[in-house]
């Protein structure tokens, strides 16, 4: 995940399942003219006829990080990556109780200019691929424990709709400030 645009700005969307990160970065990306990165686990999960394991969370976290990279190329200022390596690792220690060194390795190394943080005051939404209805706040509470650790800069995110994005753009906004 080289910054070959050293001038771009990487921002990672963070936060429990239905947040609406996939929803905000896109929206975020429209709103800047750049680009952004889609989440990879949807398609990768669909696409498996089995239960995942933690090489399939490798992965994906690897598919993220080379996508990444690859929109780098062609990002105007700032980058969106709805989903990034904190809740790889976070998904391997809570599901498989050990995740790969490399993981919290790049995370020291590499970690994001900014994080949004979105907060679990949305509603639910049901499916398939969705694990945690019930363990959303502690989810949040454990990502946010890992921005402390890596004395990350972020902004928590609340809000519906309209108003939830407002909030991002704002506190990117204040990053030039």
């Amino acid at each position: 995940m080289e910054k070959k645009n050293s001038h771009i700005l990487r921002i990672a969307l963070l936060g429990p399942e239905c947040t609406a990160k996939s929803t905000l970065a896109a929206a975020l990306a429209r709103h800047y003219h750049t680009q952004w990165v889609p989440e990879h686990a949807r398609n990768y999960l669909s696409a498996l006829n089995r239960k995942y394991v933690l090489d399939d969370v490798v992965n994906i976290a690897k598919l993220q990080l080379e996508d990444e990279s690859l929109k780098m190329n062609t990002a105007r200022k700032y980058i969106f990556a709805d989903t990034e390596l904190i809740i790889a690792k976070v998904w391997c220690m809570d599901v498989f109780h050990t995740c790969p060194q490399w993981i919290s390795e790049t995370l020291m190394a590499k970690k994001y200019d900014y994080y949004l943080l979105t907060s679990p005051d949305l509603p639910w939404e049901e499916d398939a691929l969705r694990e945690n209805p019930h363990r959303r706040e502690f989810l949040f509470e454990w990502y946010l424990d890992e921005l402390k650790k890596l004395k990350a800069d972020y902004t928590i995110i609340k809000g519906h709709g309209e108003e939830r994005l407002a909030n991002c753009i704002q506190a990117i906004e204040q990053l030039g400030a």
